[in-house]
């Protein structure tokens, strides 16, 4: 089913209920895949779907045109949840050119074979009449593929975001005035957290770039369609493009016979003794690594403590320092600490790891042996207090 955007404008993607994991990022909302046809004189479909759902998109276009009628397919981002049913739909438009740049034909040619598509490859700046309505085309290079692009409709102030602004949401609605804005903006904030968030100097630039056009509506390519609080999300995207750090702490431990999880909990209570300091406490295990990406994204200071499990950390807080050094969140200041038995390792590795993320440790490890002591819980109440003032005092 299609839903109308604005006029000459329909949505006609699909939404994903089910889907609960994209690739180790939790969707625990679900996701949409959004495309959308823009019918004038000549009739361009903006984006397309994962593949499993092209019939959808079929069904939803034929709603509303011949699909031998379909003149343009517009790719702005060639990654399989957007372009996989590309090598379904292409055939089922004989009329259609595939509009994309050239980098992104590239990159769409290495997942399926595109050798009997007829192509128009655009660069950034150029435009595609359709009649009353002109696509323009902006290249945005690493947000988040080299090949990214947003499509602009001067004429109706729409802007096709690809990616930019979106959430992974699945709603029956379609707009930002018509579910819960706090619900929106903490998926866009889990979003940009766990896709976008490393490229922030190149979305800082398309900002830029996009802050002379007039926009009224922002499609993306996952969640809810903006029309009435795009100033909201593009002053959040200004601030966590910035990679500002908040007067914040995450504590990320993992335990394995509760004594790491007692010193956590020291350490998070001298954070709390500060005040003006926020503080969040994660369980690795029991926690996502989606959830603890969003939690670092604006954190300055972070402690990671975990068991020693064959000289290591325990396996999933490897996971978690894994995903955090792709992401390199603005972490200033940070602290290991941990248990052991009769073997020592894991502390030793978080140390070694975080001059690898350049993280400055604010004192030296705190270890236990076997169960925690009350002189080293007064320590970890007392690094607490030392994370807290770091976070507060820069």
């Amino acid at each position: 089913m299609h839903t109308s955007v604005c006029p000459q404008v329909d949505w006609v993607g699909y939404v994903d209920w089910n889907i609960r994991d994209f690739h180790s990022y939790k969707t625990e909302r679900g996701a949409t895949y959004n495309a959308y046809l823009v019918r004038d004189e000549k009739i361009a479909l903006i984006d397309s779907v994962k593949k499993p759902f092209a019939a959808y998109l079929l069904a939803n276009v034929r709603e509303l045109v011949e699909l031998e009628k379909v003149d343009y397919i517009v790719c702005n981002h060639a990654e399989q949840d957007h372009a996989g049913a590309l090598s379904v739909i292409v055939p089922q438009f004989p009329n259609a050119k595939v509009v994309c740049n050239a980098r992104c034909r590239e990159i769409l040619s290495g997942y399926c074979d595109t050798s009997a598509w007829n192509f128009h490859i655009v660069n950034n700046g150029d435009t595609l009449s359709l009649g009353q309505n002109t696509l323009t085309f902006i290249n945005t290079p690493m947000v988040h593929w080299p090949e990214s692009m947003f499509t602009y409709v001067p004429e109706k102030k729409l802007l096709f975001s690809m990616d930019g602004f979106g959430q992974h949401l699945s709603s029956s609605e379609r707009f930002d005035d018509e579910i819960p804005l706090e619900t929106i903006m903490e998926e866009a904030k889990i979003y940009y957290a766990n896709i976008v968030y490393p490229y922030g100097r190149q979305v800082a630039q398309v900002l830029e770039a996009a802050a002379g056009l007039p926009i009224e509506i922002i499609a993306p390519s996952h969640g809810v369609i903006w029309r009435t609080h795009i100033p909201t999300i593009i002053d959040a995207y200004k601030r966590w493009s910035a990679r500002t750090a908040e007067k914040k702490v995450v504590i990320l431990y993992d335990t394995m016979w509760e004594s790491t999880e007692i010193m956590a909990n020291a350490i998070y209570d001298g954070v709390l003794s500060v005040p003006g300091v926020s503080c969040e406490l994660h369980h690795v295990r029991k926690s996502s690594l989606t959830q603890i990406a969003t939690a670092v994204m604006d954190a300055r200071c972070c402690a990671l403590g975990s068991a020693t499990l064959n000289t290591l950390p325990m396996p999933t807080m490897a996971a978690v320092m894994n995903y955090i050094q792709g992401l390199r969140p603005p972490v200033k200041y940070t602290l290991a600490f941990g248990s052991h038995g009769w073997g020592r390792g894991a502390v030793e590795e978080m140390t070694s790891w975080f001059e690898k993320v350049q993280w400055d440790a604010v004192q030296e490890p705190i270890r236990c042996k076997w169960r925690p002591d009350e002189e080293t819980l007064a320590k970890c109440h007392t690094a607490g207090v030392l994370l807290a003032e770091k976070a507060h005092g820069e």
